[in-house]
């Protein structure tokens, strides 16, 4: 039985500690915040969880197995540091680190230790995501020419990151985990209206081959908005990831070249066909998440959401951060 410690029960740590707890072979033993309050609420709903206010605590209790960490990404390297040099695995929210260097040191450290580390990019355990990460591994839509992905709201503005660092890194690694081609470069631009902070951001990423993805991240923007389309050489698909059903779709529309003698018929060889509703595993996310993590620790199994992808994602993020400094320009990667 695998005992599992939390650090940080505000917004998403009640969700943590609920899948946790419903997951096999493993018990959540510990938990800790800094606000007496939430640590309240928590003991009304599982009064057999031990509490506490001291994260030290957690990170150095012989009982505790692995340490999830849901906290502010400031404060990410430190505690995972100190998980993982007491012998701890990590399960850790999204973004994994501040900086490149911070997540290639929490790497190597948990290699050294034999540790598990998992990056909580829960969409990738979406039946969505899923879905298309079959399809395109089948190459259903053919050579990908594109990838759009749009996910914008009113708020919730942050205090210590941008909107970059607070909504892109679904998209990151979603994209990471789907497209099988590596980015090569990427520009960023963005404006701060409220906070300091860039509250939208336009991002494009431009790949080895001729795929390009573009990101659209918003914090001012009247309606939610979750929605990516991926067009492809034989179809084209739309994911509204804000719809109760139906949430994907893929379409048998795109142009095709039946000569090449100049442009004049790509304006008129469009194909126009079916359109295929698949059908979604429906089961909670994070809930096979926490149980996926709970199996790789108890297999020494190498997860999808390792450190290394969850670095693949503060690479881009970083990138970001650069080319916004300078206007946009483009960044290698």
């Amino acid at each position: 039985m695998l005992q599992i410690g939390v650090i940080g029960y505000g917004y998403w740590g009640p969700n943590i500690v609920r899948n946790f707890i419903g997951a096999d072979d493993a018990r959540v033993a510990m938990v800790c915040d800094s606000n007496p309050a939430s640590l309240k609420k928590l003991s009304v709903n599982h009064p057999c969880v031990e509490t506490v206010t001291n994260g030290e605590a957690v990170l150095t209790s012989p009982r505790i197995d692995a340490v999830a960490i849901v906290t502010p990404v400031s404060t990410h390297f430190e505690l995972a540091k100190r998980a993982l040099e007491n012998g701890k695995h990590v399960f850790i929210e999204k973004p994994f680190t501040e900086t490149v260097e911070h997540a290639e040191e929490l790497i190597n450290l948990a290699e050294k230790k034999h540790l598990v580390i998992m990056v909580d990019h829960t969409f990738l355990f979406t039946g969505a995501v899923k879905k298309i990460k079959e399809l395109l591994s089948q190459e259903a839509l053919g050579k990908i020419y594109y990838y759009d992905s749009t996910r914008v709201n009113l708020g919730l503005f942050q205090h210590d990151v941008n909107v970059i660092w607070d909504l892109a890194p679904h998209d990151f690694a979603i994209m990471n985990h789907v497209i099988a081609d590596t980015p090569a470069a990427l520009t960023a631009s963005g404006r701060a209206h409220v906070n300091g902070f860039e509250d939208i951001a336009y991002i494009t990423i431009y790949f080895n081959s001729n795929l390009i993805a573009h990101i659209n991240v918003n914090w001012l923007s009247p309606v939610k908005v979750r929605s990516t389309l991926i067009g492809g050489e034989k179809k084209m698909l739309v994911w509204n990831d804000g719809a109760e059903d139906e949430k994907i779709k893929v379409y048998d529309k795109g142009i095709d070249v039946t000569t090449k003698e100049g442009i004049y018929d790509l304006l008129v060889n469009y194909r126009s066909g079916d359109i295929w509703t698949p059908k979604l595993d429906n089961r909670e996310a994070l809930r096979q998440e926490t149980s996926y993590f709970v199996e790789c620790v108890r297999d020494n199994k190498k997860p999808i959401n390792d450190g290394v992808a969850g670095l693949q994602v503060v690479r881009l993020l970083d990138a970001c951060d650069r080319s916004l400094r300078q206007n946009g320009k483009m960044v290698a990667l």
